[in-house]
């Protein structure tokens, strides 16, 4: 385990040598920061974090070999103390909320100022998080994107059905109210059951208002 500093200990790594001397020398004129190395490569990077256990690492996404989700994985799986803030050209917005979702402390696209990059640095080395507007517009589009994605198909039918049933009505009363047959009804709840992938009414309900299928 290396020491305690007094310096908050950087790490960077991107294969783009103009782009990385550029966030090195943004980097070297914080007093409160500390460069402990700048690599080209991923598999570099990582062997330096985990000998270095620097408190921020600053990650291009994508890279040949071990890019920069790669290396989050791995200091994720090796309990790494060490916080990511990735660093992207292109928003892809499913690369985005999967990044978020296993571990990144932040995510700035690159044509991030060198201020907002180093205040992004302190701010997650204090355990905040940091996303630019682009990439947070990209999560929730994602996030949106997904959970429609996740909602069954239900016909009209299946969800007036539904709807009834989370009134309270029961099978004859849906019948009733919809000029069916109970068996008809019976029919529909069997569907819409397997659909929501449960077994019986109140399940269903429940797995209806959790997913937004009704409200």
């Amino acid at each position: 385990m290396s020491p305690p500093r007094d310096r908050l200990a950087i790490v960077v790594v991107d294969d783009h040598p103009l782009y990385r001397k550029a966030v090195v020398d943004a980097i070297k004129t914080r007093a409160d920061f500390e460069l402990v190395g700048d690599y080209a490569s991923g598999s570099e990077a990582l062997e330096a974090i985990r000998e270095q256990r620097p408190a921020v690492a600053v990650l291009d996404v994508h890279m040949p070999g071990l890019d920069g989700l790669a290396v989050l994985n791995a200091i994720v799986r090796d309990n790494l103390p060490t916080r990511a803030l990735l660093l992207t050209a292109q928003l892809d917005s499913a690369e985005a909320f999967r990044a978020i979702g296993a571990g990144a402390s932040g995510c700035l696209l690159k044509d991030a100022s060198a201020d907002e990059i180093c205040d992004a640095i302190a701010a997650i080395a204090r355990g905040e998080t940091v996303l630019a507007a682009e990439v947070q517009s990209g999560i929730a589009r994602e996030i949106r994107m997904r959970s429609v994605q996740d909602r069954p198909i239900l016909s009209p039918r299946e969800h007036e059905i539904l709807v009834l049933t989370a009134e309270g009505l029961s099978a004859p009363d849906i019948a009733e109210r919809l000029v069916l047959s109970a068996a008809t009804v019976r029919t529909h709840l069997q569907h819409l059951y397997d659909k929501l992938d449960v077994s019986d009414r109140a399940a269903a309900v429940a797995a209806a208002l959790r997913r937004g299928v009704i409200e």
